[in-house]
C-alpha cells in the first residue's frame, strides 16, 4: 500500500476511534440509565398494602420510597430493595411478593432521577441516600434483621451499605465486577477504567462484606453476561454462594424454581 494511503487511512482511524470514544465518554449516563421520571402527584397503584414516603434531604433533593407490607402484622425485618436502571419502583414492584409472602417489609427506593425522587444524580448520592434509607431501617428494626437485596444496577449500591455494615445478609441477582469493567465487555478498545464516570466497585466492597453473600446469574444474560459476575467468585467467603442458573437470562430469573426455593430456603433462616 503507498505510504500516503496508509497515512490517511490511519489518520481516518484515528479520527474515528477518537470520536467514538468522545461520544461514549459523554452518553454513558445515557447508557448506565434509563429512568422514568413521575409526576409528584401521580399514584401508585398495587397489589397488596403498601405506603408511600417522600424523604426530603435538601432544597433539591428528595427521596421516593415505597414501604410493601405482609399480610400478617407480626414483621420478620425488612429487606432493603435496590431497584435496576430502568423506569422506576413500578417496574419491579411485582418482586416485592417474594418477601411479604415471609412476612418481611419490602422498602424500594427510586435512584435521583427515577419516579418521583429528586436531584441530580452522582455515584455518591447513591451511596449516601442508600445509607439514609439504611439508617432508617435499622433504627426500626436493628441491623440483624436487614436484607439487603440488589437486582442489576442495584447489586452495586446493595454491595456497598453491606460493606459499611452488619446486616443479616446480601443477595445479589445479576452483578457485574465493576461498571467500568462491564464497559469494556461493549468497548474493549478503550480505555474503560479512566472514561467511567461510575465505578460501582462490587469486587472492592466484597473485601469488607462480613454477612452471607448469595448470588443468583443466568447463562445466558446478554446484558451483563455471566462471566463479568463470575469474577466476583474469588471474592467471596466459604459461607457465600454462587448460583449459576442455566439458561437464566437478565431478564427472567425469577420464573426458575431454583432461584425460589432457594429464596424462600434464606428467606426462612432465622
Amino acid at each position: 500500500m503507498d505510504k500516503k494511503v496508509f497515512l490517511r487511512w490511519l489518520k481516518i482511524g484515528v479520527l474515528l476511534y477518537s470520536l467514538i470514544g468522545i461520544i461514549l465518554y459523554y452518553l454513558q449516563e445515557y447508557f448506565l440509565f434509563h429512568p422514568e421520571k413521575l409526576d409528584s402527584n401521580y399514584a401508585y397503584h398495587f397489589d397488596g398494602p403498601f405506603e408511600e414516603l417522600k424523604i426530603p434531604i435538601n432544597q433539591t433533593d428528595t427521596i421516593s420510597l415505597v414501604k410493601f407490607f405482609p399480610a400478617d402484622s407480626v414483621r420478620r425485618g425488612v429487606v432493603l430493595y435496590y431497584h435496576g436502571n430502568k423506569q422506576n419502583i413500578g417496574r419491579y414492584a411485582r418482586f416485592a411478593k417474594n418477601f411479604t409472602k415471609h412476612g418481611y417489609e419490602v422498602w424500594m427506593e427510586d435512584y435521583p432521577g427515577f419516579g418521583k425522587s429528586r436531584g441530580k444524580r452522582t455515584e455518591d448520592k447513591l451511596y449516601e441516600q442508600a445509607m439514609q434509607v439504611w439508617q432508617m431501617a435499622k433504627s426500626k428494626y436493628g441491623e440483624l434483621n436487614i436484607i439487603l437485596y440488589g437486582k442489576s444496577l442495584g447489586t452495586g449500591i446493595a454491595s456497598y451499605v453491606a460493606s459499611q455494615t452488619d446486616c443479616k445478609r446480601l443477595i445479589l441477582e445479576t452483578p457485574y465486577f465493576s461498571i467500568p469493567d462491564l464497559f469494556k465487555t461493549y468497548a474493549p478498545i478503550y480505555p474503560a477504567a479512566s472514561m467511567s464516570v461510575y465505578q460501582l466497585p462490587i469486587y472492592k466492597f466484597m473485601e469488607e462484606v462480613k454477612m452471607p453473600v448469595t448470588i443468583f446469574h443466568g447463562t445466558k444474560d446478554r446484558v451483563i453476561p455471566f462471566f463479568c459476575a463470575a469474577k466476583l467468585i474469588a471474592e467471596l467467603k466459604p459461607v457465600d454462594r454462587f448460583i449459576m442458573i442455566p439458561g437464566g437470562t437478565h431478564h427472567n430469573l425469577n420464573e426458575y424454581p431454583v432461584m425460589q426455593r432457594t429464596l424462600d430456603s434464606l428467606l426462612e433462616l432465622r
